[in-house]
């Protein structure tokens, strides 16, 4: 049987976000086929988790040091945070291969060679493009320096990635970013995700949807985009997350054609995309691909999404392109009155057969052989 190391830079689990959806599934569709795991998490809210156990020989759980003092090291944040001694013992002490998810998680590189070893790294993003983006996005001043000064460590510390032997992208555009700086040893290997196929959902659908992770300040700040679009589109939309965090207080809304829905669990999203006749997607910047779209593309009808979100994910003829908020107004009401076709569901299958998650586990065996 084969044994496998994986290094997360959180509990996966509840899958209830992009980074932590690709993480857990990838780790249920490994254990599918036979091999057996040891997870190591870091964890900084007491999130031990006995589901995810359940797919794991053992899990380690290490606490993340979100103090101030870390934020002096000459190591980006995302890894002098996670820097713990007991894991790079943990993993000496077990031979098997490594699968680093994300830069985050590679600190133990700086302190080991483990010789012999298959050492793989997941990149979640270009860690350093994203900060840049934070950087323009930010108002605070403090906030937007700590930003800043994380992009050059993270533009630094990308180097590390050359003490692996696969470097595995999470989209098609980072791919041909880290195949001009790494060689051949980088190969895109799509996202994993819960959905076995492409749905046929009615030809028309109920309402607009937009969801995500609202701690996420990108995510709020959409919540308020979308609140000025739909003031001119009359059609309903829902807002579903975590209500607060919201931007906009729902009490106090008076824009009657928008719903606000707490979001408790995966069955309930997954019944919203059902009846979901658009899905919108702002994005002020770009950061890797959107397990939110990938979801959408499976489970629903039409995607309204920005050009950051899809350019260069090879999924750019499933949905439709908007750049601003007056093209975002246009294609609403032309989407109104549109019929989601067998020949859309069609389209679909064909392009998403490369997200097959079991060939794709596969293919991660192989590379670990």
């Amino acid at each position: 049987m084969k044994t496998l190391h994986i290094v997360s830079f959180e509990v996966p689990y509840p899958p209830n976000y992009g980074g932590v959806v690709d993480i857990f599934y990838k780790i249920k569709a490994l254990r599918e086929l036979g091999v057996d795991i040891y997870l190591h998490a870091f964890e900084s809210r007491n999130l031990k988790n006995k589901d995810i156990e359940a797919y794991c020989k053992e899990v380690f759980y290490y606490e993340r040091q979100n103090t101030a003092l870390k934020t002096l090291s000459l190591r980006p944040f995302i890894v002098s945070s996670r820097s713990n001694k007991t894991l790079v013992k943990n993993l000496e002490m077990i031979n098997a291969p490594i699968l680093f998810e994300g830069l985050h998680t590679t600190y133990p590189l700086v302190k080991s060679s483990f010789k012999d070893r298959k050492i793989l790294i997941r990149t979640h993003n270009i860690e350093h493009h994203y900060y840049q983006g934070l950087v323009k996005n930010e108002t605070n001043i403090f906030t937007r320096a700590f930003f800043y000064v994380e992009a050059l460590k993270l533009q630094y510390f990308e180097r590390i990635l050359k003490k692996a032997n696969h470097i595995l992208t999470i989209s098609k555009a980072d791919e041909q970013y880290f195949r001009q700086k790494f060689g051949d040893s980088v190969s895109f290997l799509p996202p994993f995700h819960p959905n076995k196929s492409v749905s046929h959902p009615s030809k028309k659908g109920y309402f607009a949807l937009f969801h995500g992770d609202f701690r996420i300040a990108e995510n709020q700040r959409s919540i308020s985009y979308l609140y000025e679009i739909f003031k001119k589109v009359d059609y309903p939309l829902v807002i579903a997350g975590d209500l607060d965090y919201s931007p906009i207080d729902i009490k106090t809304s008076t824009n009657k054609k928008i719903s606000f829905i707490q979001l408790e669990n995966e069955d309930q999203l997954k019944e919203l995309l059902k009846r979901a006749h658009v899905n919108i997607f702002p994005a002020f910047q770009k950061a890797g691909i959107k397990l939110k779209l990938i979801n959408a593309l499976f489970l629903s009808r039409f995607c309204l999404c920005h050009p950051n979100i899809v350019e260069g994910t090879g999924l750019e003829n499933l949905c439709q392109i908007a750049n601003n908020k007056s093209e975002f107004i246009k294609q609403m009401y032309r989407l109104i009155d549109e019929e989601y076709t067998e020949e859309e569901v069609q389209k679909r299958e064909e392009t998403l057969r490369e997200y097959n998650c079991q060939n794709n586990a596969q293919r991660l065996i192989d590379l670990i052989a």
